[in-house]
């Protein structure tokens, strides 16, 4: 498997790969590279249906030529548990980092929700993050307040009186629960624009038609979580379960 920064021509196979809707996978293995490396490669430019082989490359030889030398990994290798490949853990944590920023958080946002959800306690502190990411306690805390409007983070007191913030089960629950009620608002607003417009005309039954979506789709998206719910707090006896694995788990969540 080959190593290094991708050349121009890889991109180039990259963008006629995603031209053709190929998977990630395929596109890789026709590279002989990492999956997650093709992944990272699309999602940090403009993803899969923004990529562009030459703004993607111009892109990466701007960050090479601005890029500070990266702090020695190797005392965090000594302290990662059970015997975890360091260079993996961060390759990962880039990967998840860019698909966090592709459904719309911003950068400093994924990348604390990222450390959050990769650490087995799945709690930090201000100091905690801002050492991980080598970043300010205000960028940390700007973070944080976006995250928590969002129900991604919730917020503790430790023994020592100091901040935690922490991320678990329940709380992936609430914040799915959350996005699909923001659509009330908008549902609520579009039917008001019906009874303005007048029932019959064009404007209208498109304002309705949009509402009626949006009211399927988080009812939907409500059941369905509520439903779930359980899954969240199951524990997979493998480290490659899924959760449902079988139509007799997802008979169980259904019941």
């Amino acid at each position: 498997m080959p190593g290094g920064r991708l050349t121009q021509q890889e991109r180039q196979q990259i963008a006629l790969g995603l031209a053709d809707s190929l998977p990630y996978a395929e596109i890789a293995r026709r590279l002989d590279r990492p999956t997650s490396t093709v992944t990272r490669e699309v999602m940090r430019n403009g993803g899969p249906t923004g990529y562009r082989a030459d703004l993607a490359h111009h892109a990466t030889e701007r960050r090479a030529h601005r890029r500070r030398p990266a702090p020695s990994r190797g005392a965090e290798a000594a302290r990662q548990p059970d015997g975890r490949d360091a260079r993996a853990v961060a390759e990962f944590e880039e990967v998840f980092t860019t698909v966090l920023m592709a459904s719309g958080l911003n950068k400093m946002a994924a990348r604390v929700l990222t450390n959050l959800f990769l650490t087995d306690s799945g709690s930090l502190t201000a100091s905690e993050l801002a050492q991980r990411l080598q970043v300010s306690p205000a960028s940390i805390s700007k973070a944080i307040t976006f995250l928590e409007s969002q129900s991604l983070v919730r917020r503790e007191r430790d023994e020592r009186r100091r901040d935690r913030y922490v991320i678990d089960d329940e709380l992936f629950y609430q914040a799915t629960i959350a996005s699909a009620r923001a659509n009330d608002h908008l549902v609520a607003t579009a039917r008001q624009g019906v009874a303005l417009l007048g029932a019959h005309t064009p404007a209208a039954a498109r304002l309705e038609n949009i509402a009626r979506f949006l009211d399927f789709i988080s009812e939907s998206i409500t059941r369905a979580a509520e439903q779930a719910r359980d899954v969240l707090r199951s524990r997979p006896s493998t480290a490659t379960s899924h959760v449902p694995s079988d139509h007799s788990d997802q008979a169980a969540i259904r019941s």
